[in-house]
């Protein structure tokens, strides 16, 4: 069996082939899609399909953490991810494709919970912000390198595919050497109440933190799904859209440690409302340059650099605000909101780019992120929560 540290480190590599896979497949499915002459705001609702999966499993995967342990539920949704990713080429239909993302969907949504949950109840509340900047850290690093895989369509469509699952295999394979564990005796206690009330008062003590999960769905998806479309048609090429999309992920691996270290020291409000202004600073001026390719680089890597860690940091703040028995029902509206984020990005920058073709993509972006930063603003923050240990 392995060390705590190698499970912890375990955990993090199924996160990091989960962020490859998720990146790979909005930017990868868009372009395919689009080169078929699919719509953008059909394109933009296909690509809903793998957060409707997450949604779908988020009120279902409670309780069989409670009666199985973090590691068959990890392992599981670790298998369906890579069926349904080997599945992909043998059969080119849109209604099969989107089934498969579904599949997907819930399949991330299973592993994320378990080994965000199994990461949180096990950070201490000094380092905290540490540990789980090191799981947007990877998140993002998988995300970096999956849009590159859009440039093997040239060789096959289905090479892609097959690698990303065959990738997903080897590590999953890791965690077959994991001991498994269960919660904590305060979280199998908390079970005596209905999951409702323990989702509605994880709710109301922690609904400001899940702002940043919410948020950070909405521009991974729209990026990674819309922005593939929108980039082709102002004139890009494919190569040049695979090129400036990693630039968000990428330059969040260089803040992702630096911000969690830093909200541990002065608070996550201030760091999140920080970030946020950068992040609409720098798609105000991508909407201004959006036909040079080098700005688009320049800002999408800025944005990174700030917004990049929105769902690391919205986590952080869930764990602060909430009590030990309510971090797993945290963690599951923490994924519930970055899956209703990612189902508004894709189809809302679809009917925008359908309905006024005029309009810039990224002055959505800018509008969100304007708001949020307004609920922070005026939104008094709230104490840290005590650690139970």
């Amino acid at each position: 069996m392995v060390t705590v540290k190698q499970r912890f480190w375990i955990l993090i590599g199924l996160v990091t082939i989960s962020g490859f896979s998720q990146g790979m497949l909005l930017p990868l499915l868009a372009v395919i899609l689009e080169q078929n002459g699919v719509s953008s705001s059909l394109n933009g609702m296909h690509a809903t399909g793998l957060y409707i999966g997450i949604l779908l499993a988020s009120p279902f995967i409670e309780k069989p953490l409670r009666s199985f342990g973090f590691k068959p539920i990890i392992l599981f949704g670790g298998l369906l991810v890579i069926t349904s990713l080997f599945l992909f080429p043998f059969w080119q239909s849109l209604w099969f494709w989107f089934i498969l993302r579904v599949t997907i969907g819930i399949g991330d949504q299973i592993l994320h919970f378990g080994t965000q949950t199994w990461i949180t109840t096990t950070a201490h509340k000094n380092n905290r912000g540490l540990s789980i900047a090191y799981y947007g850290l990877f998140f993002s690093l998988g995300f970096t390198l999956g849009p590159l895989m859009t440039n093997l369509l040239s060789f096959s469509v289905f090479l892609p595919f097959l690698l990303s699952s065959f990738l997903s295999l080897c590590i999953w394979m890791f965690m077959l050497k994991v001991r498994n564990e269960f919660p904590e005796e305060g979280y199998a206690s908390a079970h005596g109440t209905s999951s409702l009330n323990r989702f509605i008062k994880a709710g109301r003590l922690g609904w400001i933190a899940f702002l940043g999960p919410l948020c950070y769905g909405f521009l991974e998806a729209a990026l990674h799904g819309i922005f593939p479309v929108y980039g082709l048609r102002i004139g890009h090429e494919v190569q040049t859209v695979s090129f400036i999309i990693p630039a968000f992920a990428a330059a969040s691996l260089f803040s992702q440690i630096p911000l969690g270290r830093l909200s541990d020291k002065i608070g996550r409000p201030r760091v999140i409302r920080s970030v946020l202004i950068g992040g609409a600073a720098a798609f105000l001026i991508a909407s201004l340059y959006e036909s040079s390719a080098v700005i688009l680089f320049i800002c999408f890597a800025f944005a990174g650099l700030c917004v990049g860690s929105l769902f690391s940091l919205g986590i952080s703040y869930m764990t602060d605000l909430l009590p030990q028995e309510l971090l797993p029902a945290g963690n599951i509206l923490c994924g519930m909101a970055f899956s209703i984020g990612s189902i508004m990005g894709p189809f809302l920058s679809g009917v925008v780019l359908d309905v006024f073709p005029g309009v810039s993509l990224f002055l959505l972006i800018v509008g969100l992120l304007t708001v949020i930063f307004l609920i922070f603003l005026f939104k008094k923050d709230v104490n840290i929560a005590e650690d139970p240990a």
